[in-house]
């Protein structure tokens, strides 16, 4: 297959950047035509190619794991911000474990711990945080009790679309990746109420946890974050296109 004719099949896909996934397909190992079909098929780029970019890291991917999106990298950012070597970091809803590793790149020496449910995307998380700590379990309950109290930041890129709108959603991800990964219920919020509910018995005097929401969604996320007896703040990227909630546990 010439160059023109992988373009060519690339954009009757529907695939809109097919010159620039036709560079990638060539260069990637083993034989042209099973990625092709993949692709092709609906699957993600990066499951296909194994490896994802993010906040200036190569992620390793795995198909039917969660692909970390490039407005994540605000709750990186942010996350980093105040953190130093030491601190206890959580990644809850780690999927790959991108997130955890871009703040790990940002803050050496901190200690981190990563957390998901899908069996995938633990094996995905521990082959991409090494040293780290990574647990299968249902986000809070999965960390070792020893964590209580003792948590600097945590971020949680749960899943925020409304049920109702996954339908919606391109056919890559709707087909090929977890829909509790997508899922948040009625108003996209479910799995960050449960999140926020516990977060003051984890976090450390002090401690933040950092959320990634819709604009819609900023609203009543801050009102959670208020009732979970955190201190919130809401921050936007409009490069990213990205919005964060971020809560505080109170000192004393």
């Amino acid at each position: 297959m010439t160059p023109d004719e992988l373009v060519a099949a690339l954009r009757a896909a529907g695939c809109v950047f097919a010159e620039d996934e036709a560079e990638l397909l060539l260069a990637a190992p083993g034989p042209l035509e099973p990625l092709l079909a993949r692709r092709v098929a609906g699957e993600p780029l990066e499951q296909v190619l194994g490896c994802a970019e993010f906040d200036g890291l190569r992620v390793a991917m795995v198909p039917g794991v969660f692909v970390p999106r490039r407005r994540s990298e605000l709750l990186v950012r942010l996350a980093a911000d105040g953190v130093r070597a030491g601190d206890v970091a959580v990644d809850l809803c780690c999927g790959s474990g991108a997130l955890g590793m871009a703040l790990r790149a940002r803050v050496p020496g901190i200690g981190l711990h990563a957390a998901d449910l899908d069996a995938d995307a633990v094996r995905c998380a521990r082959g991409n945080l090494p040293g780290a700590g990574v647990w299968q379990g249902d986000l809070w309950d999965a960390l070792p009790a020893r964590l209580r109290g003792r948590v600097r930041v945590a971020l949680a890129n749960a899943p925020y679309v409304p049920s109702e709108a996954i339908a919606l959603m391109p056919t890559e991800a709707r087909d090929h990746e977890p829909r509790l990964t997508l899922d948040g219920g009625g108003d996209g919020l479910d799995v960050h109420r449960r999140i926020a509910a516990a977060a003051r018995d984890w976090l450390a005097p002090g401690g933040r946890l950092l959320i990634e929401v819709s604009d819609a969604q900023v609203g009543p996320a801050v009102a959670l974050f208020e009732r979970a007896g955190l201190l919130p703040a809401a921050h936007t990227d409009d490069d990213l296109g990205a919005t964060a909630v971020v809560g505080t546990s109170p000192i004393g």
